[in-house]
């Protein structure tokens, strides 16, 4: 059986940096050569499953700006027993940026990351701290304070505090059912998405598939995503399991034929389980 698939994306999103209709009609083409497609607005996506075998979640946006739309579409997928691309299980940006407590007191290779309601005394010393929501992404609601600010700041329900760390640049690792696909990396920190290619010693992969491994999905496209500090360590930043943006415009023809044929192998398997 060939699975009828929901492409679920919002093409009018406006990412800074990034375009991701331009993704998402390229990405959604190509898959459209081996399976029925058809694309819809997260926001649709309850009110349509039913007419799928399976659900592709793409470039939809942060889910803060649709979350009950979100929570309805779980809810029918998960009623239906809908399979969904990836799967709903995700223990990372999925759930929100909580997880990033949990590593840090894994002792895991983490940006250090509090709770909002952490006192300042037993935050590491610093001379500048990012604020920001557990369910926020794209930078929503992300903000610099140095320490007095902090201090004198009384911080919302739901936040997270980290030390400012300084790093040289930002790389992000992409996996399809756990295994490495590419990677990519951002010479100048202050601009995120002017990528570059990127090859990953062995010792840099080991920490990227440390992280998929923790999350434990059965399936699916994952972006970890790390900064190399000035002393030459990689450190989490975030492990994007719901709905990464890829990049893919920056591939040369060989790596995004592979990234793509990886994806309708793991598609074809996926959705079309017992």
């Amino acid at each position: 059986m060939t699975p009828r698939l929901l492409y679920v994306t919002d093409l009018a999103y406006q990412a800074a940096g990034r375009r991701y209709a331009d993704e998402d009609l390229e990405l959604s083409a190509r898959l459209r050569a081996h399976f029925p497609l058809a694309l819809c607005d997260p926001r649709d996506a309850a009110r349509l499953v039913d007419g799928f075998d399976a659900v592709l979640v793409r470039n939809s946006g942060p889910v803060l700006h649709y979350r009950s739309a979100y929570a309805e579409f779980r809810a029918e997928a998960l009623r239906r027993d809908v399979p969904v691309y990836n799967p709903l299980t995700g223990r990372a940006d999925m759930a929100g940026k909580g997880y990033l407590i949990e590593l840090t007191r894994a002792g895991l290779p983490v940006i250090p990351t509090y709770a909002g309601d952490t006192a300042p005394g037993e935050l590491p010393a610093s001379d500048a701290y990012i604020v920001k929501p557990v369910d926020g992404a794209d930078s929503v609601g992300l903000v610099r304070l140095d320490a007095a600010a902090l201090a004198a700041r009384t911080l919302e329900a739901g936040t997270l505090v980290q030390p400012y760390v300084p790093f040289r640049y930002e790389v992000s690792f992409v996996f399809v059912d756990g295994d490495f696909q590419y990677a990519l990396y951002a010479p100048d920190p202050a601009r995120r998405w002017e990528l570059a290619p990127y090859r990953p010693s062995a010792a840099d992969l080991a920490f990227a598939r440390r992280f998929v491994d923790w999350n434990a999905l059965p399936y699916g496209i994952q972006r970890v995503d790390a900064c190399r500090t000035r002393e030459g360590e990689l450190l989490l930043v975030e492990l994007e399991d719901h709905n990464p943006y890829l990049s893919l415009g920056l591939l040369d023809e060989e790596t995004r034929s592979a990234f793509g044929r990886a994806l309708v192998a793991s598609l074809r398997h996926w959705a079309t389980r017992p």
